[in-house]
């Protein structure tokens, strides 16, 4: 097959398919009225966020807002993911992921061998999160009125086995997308239960948006560390670090290059999340050829060749040109 009809051919494979003490920060500032006289880098003019939240989130590159999704929505989002586990659904292009420490094993699926699944975007279920009113209506204040969801999760993050494999390291998230600008990106990330110290919040390390995008790699962890979890090899380890409590239907926003992870669970119980990358329909792709994120490209590459048995060279851009979906307003130059 000729080079060219590369993402034809994927278009119809996948349509078928010790540290220092955190600092004392409010995650979710209460509202103030926003000057029109403010200037501002990471947000963007409208009615929905306070002055104080608008400056909560230049500053350090997050915003927790309370309470945003119903229980009853995150109690669809649970049963579908059940649907999932048992094989009852099989959305087409739904990547399905197991702990490293599992991965191999010979256990039934099911809920307590899937750590993640990834590329919901085809599940009409899954994918109501990423339409939720309410969660647009925040992430129109980073994107602006062009909106695509751009990369979907449903994390349940598995008890410790004791290798600390559980974690996940320091990153940035535009380590992994070839489009920008950056500040035109979002990450939705909304608590399913309670989530603490015990069983592995997000931990960030606020202010660190205003930072390029550094170097990532596999860290050296002697439990093993899971496919594609890759982390950020320099950092300032003096850079307190905030820990975010969170209750169900809490949700997060913050930048693609604040550093963040998450620590191990703890608990005897999963702890789940669901997310969603969103960017502006105006954003454009890059070439990461010969970049830090280089690596990246060539792993997810690798990845997609042997999972769709795609022989032709495809690009990291022809694969997210299939991931991304529009969620309101025009689909322009992503």
């Amino acid at each position: 097959m000729a080079k060219n009809s590369a993402p034809a051919r994927l278009r119809i494979v996948l349509g078928h398919l010790g540290r220092p003490a955190p600092r004392t920060i409010v995650a979710h500032p209460t509202s103030e009225p926003v000057s029109p006289h403010q200037q501002f880098q990471y947000t963007l003019n409208n009615n929905v966020l306070s002055l104080k939240q608008r400056k909560f989130y230049e500053e350090n590159g997050f915003l927790v807002i309370k309470n945003l999704v119903s229980d009853a929505d995150i109690q669809r989002f649970r049963d579908e993911f059940q649907r999932i586990c048992k094989g009852e659904v099989k959305p087409m292009g739904l990547i399905i992921m197991k702990d490293v420490t599992i991965a191999k094993s010979e256990i039934v699926p099911g809920e307590k061998v899937i750590s993640k699944i990834q590329d919901f975007q085809e599940d009409e279920e899954l994918f109501r999160y990423c339409t939720l009113p309410e969660i647009l209506k925040y992430v129109e204040c980073f994107t602006g009125p062009n909106i695509m969801a751009v990369h979907t999760m449903l994390i349940n993050k598995p008890p410790d086995t004791g290798k600390k494999t559980s974690r996940h390291p320091l990153h940035q998230d535009l380590h992994y997308f070839p489009f920008r600008p950056s500040n035109t990106i979002v990450c939705a990330w909304t608590a399913m239960e309670h989530i603490d110290r015990n069983n592995g919040c997000l931990v960030v390390l606020p202010g660190t948006h205003k930072g390029p995008l550094k170097q990532h790699d596999y860290p050296q962890w002697e439990g093993g560390v899971n496919i594609m979890y890759h982390g950020i090899q320099d950092y300032d380890r003096n850079n307190a670090r905030v820990h975010l409590v969170m209750e169900k239907g809490d949700t997060v926003f913050f930048h693609p290059l604040l550093i963040h992870g998450s620590g191990r669970n703890k608990s005897q119980g999963f702890r789940k999340s669901i997310s969603c990358h969103f960017a502006s329909g105006n954003s454009h792709y890059i070439d990461v050829k010969g970049t830090g994120q280089e690596n990246i490209e060539k792993e997810l590459l690798k990845l997609v060749n042997k999972r769709h048995k795609i022989e032709d060279n495809i690009t990291l851009k022809d694969l997210w040109s299939f991931r991304v979906r529009l969620v309101k307003g025009e689909r322009l130059t992503l």
